[in-house]
């Protein structure tokens, strides 16, 4: 975007532009990894999640609202109309929400953070398992787990579900306990049905006119965690249409100290290739950029 037309607030990957009642989302191609930023960007990688995002909406509609109002660019306020090229594609005009301050993550299979703590003592974020589960091991019922939602660069805290009552309140953490549930496990059999193992995603929630309403991105490759189906095996980490890739690249390269480095030329390409895949599974669609339709 022109230097003149400058974001309100900037997350990790998202600029955000105050429309009065709505909010415009720029998703960047900037791409983000253990809370930090990295220096490079992913080709196409804005327009994919604001388009898989787009169709997930639109697709669950029934089950949960959502702040979407529109992704096209003649629906945004005038002032955004010179930038029309950049904003195609990658951007989401939405209803204004008061967002919760929690994270909604649902767990389909066992690996991460939630692999690490079962192994130390059979639970994860304070669920018991069953015993005997290895990595990638699918948990016999899908578990919430939610987190706090930190600032900029901070890192997020695993939370039980009685910690986030206390947070959101007892009717209100019991609604996104439900919702994030059923969009998980609906997601969930969609995508099998394409070849996608959604393992895990998690969700961000906001209250818009008293209702509860899911808002942010939803089941994205930044979001969520999707493997090939057709290549699972448990016991194993699994390829990914995610940045998982890049973790490994970092877990393998970088120490975690100091600011991470540059990706190499083939993990910014194979990053690139792995969520146009996604798109293209999950929407049934060639993933073409819009500004080229």
């Amino acid at each position: 975007m022109a230097e003149e037309l400058r974001p309100d607030s900037r997350g990790k990957v998202r600029d955000i532009y105050d429309c009065g009642d709505s909010l415009l989302l720029v998703v960047s191609d900037r791409i983000s990894a253990f809370d930090y930023i990295l220096p490079d960007e992913i080709p196409y990688k804005g327009e994919i999640l604001t388009r898989i995002s787009e169709f997930w909406f639109k697709k669950f509609a029934d089950i949960m609202p959502n702040h979407m109002i529109s992704t096209d660019v003649a629906d945004f306020p005038e002032k955004f109309a010179p930038y029309a090229d950049y904003l195609t594609g990658r951007s989401m005009l939405v209803k204004k929400a008061s967002t919760l301050p929690v994270e909604c993550i649902v767990r389909g299979y066992l690996t991460g953070s939630g692999k690490k703590t079962y192994d130390a003592d059979g639970t994860v974020c304070g669920i018991k398992l069953p015993e005997g589960l290895v990595e990638a091991s699918k948990i016999p019922e899908p578990i919430f787990t939610p987190s706090t939602k930190a600032e900029l660069g901070l890192h997020d805290e695993n939370i039980s579900y009685e910690r986030m009552v206390e947070i959101v309140g007892p009717e209100v953490g019991a609604k996104l306990r439900d919702a994030s549930l059923a969009i998980y496990t609906a997601a969930a059999d969609y995508a099998a049905g394409q070849g996608i193992i959604i393992a895990d995603t998690k969700f961000e929630f906001g209250m818009i006119d008293g209702e509860l309403t899911l808002i942010d991105e939803c089941l994205t490759p930044d979001s969520s965690r999707f493997w090939p189906a057709d290549e699972y095996e448990a016991g194993k980490v699994q390829p990914s249409y995610d940045k998982q890739y890049v973790r490994n690249w970092l877990l393998a390269n970088w120490d975690m100290t100091g600011e991470p480095p540059h990706l190499p030329a083939e993990v910014i390409e194979g990053t690139s290739k792995r969520y146009q895949e996604a798109f293209e599974i999950i929407t049934g669609e060639k993933f073409v950029p819009k500004k080229e339709l």
